[in-house]
């Protein structure tokens, strides 16, 4: 009788940590093919955009991405009806389909020099598809992620949305670094070699929805789906007020420090601090690294002390410490200190 419970369980783990591993899996595609687009747009802004000035360019390739992040609360609550009605693993195929979509229409995409105007609409509708799946992508993976997890793990496999998330940037700026150290000169890259991580990107997309294929769905979801509803789910949101507004104002200083430190932080070391191309790229790379590592960490903590212990640190330190972290890093003497100064932060 114990051999059997023991099997049962073994197997029941087993079938979490595959399912999280694929769910997971999927989440890195998504903010890959999301990802490639800062991490090449020092190369194809002047693809989209006239003139000679990259200072000028920038902003315009900038104020696109931005765009990007306007659909991604749209896209939770698409996709996060998608998942209470029809599954999480339905969600969780679907957007990565729609992410394949955006990543090939740029990929694709004829410049300003042939369409003029026209090319960066074409970008403009890509991003608006890629920020409408991301947005859907990371609400149905946290919930599938969560709801895979038992509960004394939770913060644990939780963390691999974020060490996938990271994961996913990483992957860019090694595609980065190969082209730009291996395969390519600067002059190809800004000419033709800037579509090459757009492709690759649809692949693995494909390649993720292939895989997404045999996700079990979660029990939680199950046994939802089962019970009649009462209210919808933006109702139920409402009931709680005070819990909602404190969960946006985590996220929205979680996610501005994170962006300020990863995504922002690339054009911040090349036209701020002055670093080349390459070392941009490595200082940038090795944060990455530096930070994924960390959140497993994090989330083996959470699961022992508690997420507000961790949640108030957080807050303190970053409200304390942002402002001087970047002022240092702006007049930093080089790479190595660059890159320790990001780690701090």
């Amino acid at each position: 009788m114990k051999d059997d419970v023991a099997i049962s369980d073994a197997a029941d783990v087993a079938r979490r940590v595959k399912a999280i591993l694929v769910g997971s899996l999927g989440n890195l595609v998504e903010y890959y093919d999301f990802y490639a687009y800062s991490a090449f747009s020092l190369y194809f802004a002047k693809a989209f955009f006239p003139g000679d000035d990259p200072v000028a360019q920038n902003p315009s390739t900038a104020a696109i991405f931005a765009i990007g992040f306007f659909m991604r609360p749209i896209g939770g609550w698409l996709f996060g009806v998608i998942a209470d009605t029809r599954g999480r693993k339905t969600s969780l195929m679907l957007s990565v389909l729609l992410m394949c979509l955006g990543s090939l229409i740029v990929a694709c995409a004829p410049t300003y020099a042939t369409i003029g105007v026209g090319a960066p609409a074409l970008l403009l509708a890509a991003r608006l598809l890629q920020g409408l799946s991301l947005g859907g992508e990371y609400g149905s993976s946290a919930t599938y992620l969560a709801e895979m997890a038992t509960s004394e793990r939770r913060g644990f496999y939780s963390s691999f949305l974020y060490v996938t998330l990271i994961g996913g940037q990483l992957t860019a700026l090694v595609v980065l670094l190969a082209l730009q150290n291996v395969f390519l000169t600067g002059e190809q890259l800004r000419a033709f070699g800037w579509r090459i991580p757009f492709v690759i990107g649809a692949a693995l997309a494909l390649f993720a929805f292939v895989m997404r294929r045999d996700l079990d769905e979660t029990d939680a979801f199950k046994q939802a789906n089962a019970a009649p509803r009462h209210v919808s789910g933006l109702r139920a949101l409402l009931a709680y007020p005070r819990q909602a507004l404190i969960v946006v104002g985590l996220t929205m200083g979680g996610t501005l420090a994170f962006y300020v430190y990863t995504t922002y932080m690339q054009k911040f070391l090349k036209l701020s601090v002055g670093l080349t191309d390459a070392q941009t790229t490595w200082v940038s790379a090795g944060t990455l690294v530096f930070a994924m590592i960390l959140q497993p960490i994090y989330g083996a903590l959470a699961d022992r002390i508690g997420r507000r212990r961790l949640l108030l640190g957080f807050g303190v330190l970053g409200t304390l410490g942002t402002v001087p972290l970047l002022t240092t890093i702006q007049h930093a003497g080089g790479p190595w200190e660059a890159f320790a100064l990001i780690a701090v932060a």
